[in-house]
């Protein structure tokens, strides 16, 4: 239980105690941090309860106040300040807190529980590798879902790899006409690589079939969909869902080639996954479901087949769910995939990591299964976050001006290497601990940037200033944690979870604000993890890290460890550093970030 919590305990246990004729609600009592420029740690807000108890604001600050201080073993003073009460926590519960603390592996961590949550991210087409683009979406689902583990969830991290459709004839497509056999060992490429060349060399013909029929007199809307090279495909696509041999066996085949791809970054990246499926498997349980939505009545049919649901009632409009032709669409997968997810894991909350472009889809794929009755519907969540560009602009995948994410994280470790030769901050290291060392500071910095952004909110990345040394990155961060590696390298101290023993403290001196800061912040991790949890925002994470960081960096600027006043001051400002170390371990191990103990 944090300070605040037990606070709050305090406050609700001494209202009902001053004032037990009066029905004391809990969740009235709000405790925040107090503000810098006040004197105090914790602030208990009194105007819920001015009305109530007909009190004044300072009168009823000084009663509670004075029963804090005198009944609880917290408190050494108070403040009251415009209907705020300022609690002054002693000296001897922050040491107490940082002793029973600083080694503990457990900080933050709250009790398992039976609570099913599903994540699923990354989702790629396997038409193309994955791309910048798909990087936030990655990263995000894989910070979220280790979060989540950390408040008791029992988490299910998922990926829905798309592996049918139209977009994936278009590669075989082009492939067919243009490779000449290729595979990706004659080409020299990744599979992943070489089905996206493809993906950009159909829509590079199907353009001079549209512009050819337009000069002859063809509208271009018109062209565009009798084009011979988009018959071709929407063709290819019949004979998929009808199971022709030869298209299978080609499907198969490159599908192979882009799996093979996807495992090598993802691997690169250090992120995997407990549950993959895989739309060629799901997209006929979506047909089902449309069949058993026409028998309800809540689908309906119209004069060409196609079948479609009427949202108009609920301020949207008719949704397609099945071609004419028979053939899905997305939707129609997707309520199979969703069915299928919750039939697996019974889930309690099935979270759908995808680009607010796709918040109109996702709000018809609940409202659809909804008014179908089907279960999985109410744990539907959709994690909508803004889409991530370049300086350059934005990236589409079909005009080939996306970058790939192999060669982005390349960059990121070339441009890493380069500023820390120029910085000549390469002795003491083998060549091998250096090439750990600019992966380790290239990913962190691209990860930590696509981050530390509130999740709904557009972005731009800039590489530049992602590995800005001074600058709100995990750089910054990964310096802090390597200063305090160094620190306690002196000592002969070992940061290894568990068993760094340093003497019990019993502080007899006053401790000096600097030292109660970092006490402090350390102190609010927990809260932190708790709302970063509850909020699905790992740049909650990103904020804490950073700022404690800052924290230390100051304190240790102004206060010695080696040569602190006495042995007693030493050995706090040591557990203070060993926590620090650990804590910002944690959060960013959380985030996928690693630390280095040199830099």
């Amino acid at each position: 239980m944090t300070l605040s919590d037990q606070l709050k305990v305090a406050v609700e246990f001494a209202l009902k105690n001053l004032f037990p004729d009066v029905e004391i609600n809990p969740a009235q009592i709000q405790i925040n941090l107090t503000k810098p420029e006040f004197t105090g740690d914790y602030t208990v807000v009194l105007f819920p309860f001015v009305k109530l108890l007909r009190m004044k604001p300072d009168a009823l600050g000084a009663q509670l106040g004075d029963y804090l201080v005198t009944n609880t073993p917290l408190f050494s003073g108070y403040a009251i300040v415009s209907g705020f009460l300022n609690m002054s926590v002693k000296d001897s519960v922050w040491v107490s807190f940082l002793t029973e603390n600083f080694n503990n592996t457990s900080f933050g961590l709250q009790p398992e529980h039976e609570n099913k949550v599903m994540v699923e991210y990354s989702s790629p087409n396997t038409n193309k590798p994955l791309h910048f683009g798909h990087l936030r979406n990655i990263f995000l689902g894989a910070a979220v879902a280790e979060i989540l583990k950390t408040t008791g969830n029992n988490v299910i991290k998922a990926n829905l790899i798309n592996d049918r459709g139209i977009h994936i004839c278009k590669s075989m497509i082009a492939w067919k006409h243009l490779a000449n056999g290729a595979t990706p060992e004659s080409a020299g490429m990744k599979g992943d690589h070489l089905a996206g060349y493809y993906y950009v060399k159909f829509n590079d013909l199907l353009k001079q079939e549209v512009a050819t029929m337009v000069a002859a007199g063809t509208d271009e809307k018109v062209a565009e969909k009798e084009a011979p090279l988009m018959l071709e495909a929407q063709e290819m696509l019949r004979q998929w869902e009808a199971g022709d041999a030869d298209v299978r066996h080609l499907w198969e085949t490159m599908n192979g080639w882009v799996y093979e791809g996807f495992d090598v970054t993802y691997k690169r990246l250090g992120i995997t996954f407990d549950k993959v499926y895989h739309e060629s498997n799901t997209y006929l349980l979506g047909k089902k479901l449309v069949e058993k939505g026409l028998e309800k009545g809540v689908l309906f049919k119209k004069e060409n087949g196609s079948v479609w649901i009427d949202l108009k009632e609920d301020g949207l409009d008719e949704k397609l769910l099945l071609r004419g032709d028979g053939t899905s669409v997305y939707i129609t997968q997707d309520l199979g995939t969703a069915e299928l997810k919750y039939n697996d894991f019974q889930l309690d909350k099935s979270i759908y990591v995808i680009a607010d472009e796709q918040n109109y889809h996702m709000q018809v794929l609940k409202l659809i299964l909804k008014k179908m009755g089907e279960p999985c519907a109410d744990g539907i969540y959709h994690l909508s976050y803004g889409m991530v560009e370049l300086p350059s602009g934005r990236m589409k995948s079909r005009e080939g001006t996306v970058v790939d994410a192999d060669d982005m994280v390349d960059e990121m470790i070339r441009l890493s290497r380069e500023q820390t030769e120029q910085s000549g901050k390469t002795e003491g290291f083998t060549a091998e601990e250096l090439e750990t060392l600019y992966e380790t500071i290239g990913l962190g910095a691209l990860k930590f940037y696509l981050l530390r952004v509130e999740p709904k909110k557009k972005m731009i990345f800039d590489p530049k200033e992602s590995r800005d040394l001074h600058g709100f990155t995990a750089t910054f961060i990964q310096y802090a944690h390597a200063r305090i590696c160094s620190i306690l390298r002196k000592e002969n101290i070992k940061l290894v979870p568990g068993t760094n023993e340093l003497p019990a403290l019993i502080v007899n001196e006053h401790i000096l604000p600097l030292e109660k800061k970092m006490i402090l912040q350390l102190e609010q991790y927990p809260s932190v993890l708790a709302a970063a949890s509850d909020e699905l925002n790992p740049s909650e994470l990103c904020n804490y890290s950073f700022q404690l960081a800052q924290s230390f960096n100051s304190f240790y600027a102004e206060l010695s460890i080696a040569k602190a006043e006495n042995e007693e001051k030493k050995q706090l400002r040591l557990m203070m550093a060993v926590m620090t170390a650990m804590v910002l371990r944690h959060a960013m191990g959380l985030l996928g970030i690693r630390l280095p103990e040199k830099m």
